[in-house]
């Protein structure tokens, strides 16, 4: 999604993380694609999903706002893509 593939910004809100990603595309267009995900563990190991129960979706939306205002400031409002 991105060169090194490292989001730009990430916003952690316990186990949930929104990583923002940029992209750029002809003419020197740039926009900025979120991803939303949850870590947990399973025995000793640490892993990541995208499916969420009940009790963090106010988490999720959290984060979601938390994202797009950052796109926001960091993009004068144009926020763009898909």
């Amino acid at each position: 999604m991105s060169s090194g593939n490292r989001p730009v910004h990430e916003i952690k809100l316990g186990r949930v993380r929104a990583s923002i990603w940029t992209n750029e595309g002809d003419l020197q267009s740039v926009w900025f694609n979120v991803s939303i995900s949850r870590v947990y563990r399973d025995g000793d190991e640490w892993k990541t999903t995208t499916s969420f129960g009940r009790d963090d979706l106010p988490i999720v939306a959290k984060a979601a706002d938390m994202a797009y205002a950052w796109i926001w400031n960091n993009k004068g409002g144009d926020g763009g893509g898909s």
